[in-house]
Order: structure tokens, then sequence, then C-alpha cells
């Protein structure tokens, strides 16, 4: 790996114990109290550092969002990678969008609502991971013999993960209401459709 700083916009991205520091300690309050929590002062005191750091490092809370977003946005890549190397590819996916970095992406979502720079950032990032999700959807689909223009695959795909995530949102919120049910109805559904091994 380069020991070149990178270019973010027009600065230089200095990548440092620090920054990284940083970039966790905002990931950590957006999921414990959400984004609007997460100050230059907040996340310095998260990260154990003086808050002019924070401006050091992000001008901007944009580009500490941002960073964070990205940051994530590559771990989640990595992790979906992983899950579709397992044996049972279906349900590591489920479970992927059932885990604390969909919750993440939640917060993200709400933030982007208020916050024009991150809607482009999250749009690239969904396309990328949904791209890759419905093609895996489409081969088990097809694998057992689906009619994929009754059922098509990206439907299909962004049923199961808005599904995930819902149920994921509503634990947060302690609402339990049909969640066995639609536990029990996945785990079938996947079971099902599984890829071969």
């Amino acid at each position: 790996m380069s020991s070149r700083p990178a270019q973010q916009g027009s600065r230089p991205v200095r990548e440092s114990t620090t920054r990284r520091a940083l970039i966790q300690a905002t990931a950590q309050i957006m999921l414990e109290e959400g984004y609007a929590a997460a100050t230059s002062r907040r996340v310095a005191a998260k990260a154990g550092v003086k808050p002019a750091l924070v401006h050091y490092y992000f001008p901007s809370m944009d580009e500490l969002f941002l960073a964070v977003l990205q940051a994530g946005a590559e771990a989640n890549l990595a992790r979906q990678q992983k899950a579709l190397a397992e044996d049972q590819p279906l349900h590591s996916l489920w479970e992927l969008n059932s885990a604390h970095g969909a919750q993440l992406w939640m917060e993200f979502m709400a933030l982007a609502n208020h916050r024009k720079s991150i809607r482009s950032e999250i749009a690239a990032y969904a396309d990328r991971f949904g791209d890759i999700e419905q093609s895996v959807v489409a081969l088990a689909m097809r694998s057992h013999g689906v009619d994929v223009e009754a059922f098509p695959p990206v439907v299909m795909s962004m049923i199961v993960t808005s599904l995930a995530r819902i149920v994921l949102l509503e634990r947060g919120l302690g609402i339990t209401r049909g969640h066995a049910e639609v536990q029990a109805f996945i785990d079938d559904y996947l079971q099902r459709f599984e890829l071969p091994s």
C-alpha cells in the first residue's frame, strides 16, 4: 500500500491512527444514538482526542460522514464477498442484511434526507451491493427452474433485503410482532432456493 496520502476533493487524506479512530467513533455514536448526536465535540470525546483534530482531518462534518460511509461500504462489500463464498450464500446474505452494518446503513439513509452530499455516495454503494446480490438471487432462482420473468430477481432480492432491514429496525425499537413468523418463512424460502452445493 502506498504511503502517499490519497486525495479527497482538493485536500490530501492523511491515513493515520487518529483518522481511523475518528471514523470509528463517529460510526459508534451513529449506531448508539443516531447521526444527530455525532457532533465534532462528541466524536472527539469518543475518540479520545481534542476537538480541533476532528476539523484537522475533516474540515466539515459532511466530509467525516462521507469517510464513515465509505469505510463502512467497503467493509460491507468485503463481507458480502465473504458471504457469497459460504456454503449457503442466500442464508449468509440474509444474515448480512440483518446485521449492525445494515443498521448503520439505515442511519445514513436518514442522514441523506438532510445532507445532499451523502445521497450520491449512498446511491453508488447501493447499486454496487444490489447488483451483486441480485446476480446471486438470479443464479439461485434459475438453478431451481423459477420463472424469472414472473419473479424478477431484482424484486425478490429487494423484498428479502428490505424485510431483513425492517426486522432489524423493529427489533431495535422493541417491536417483535410477526418476527418469528417472518424468520420461519424466510428460513423455508432460503432453504428451498439455496444454491446447490
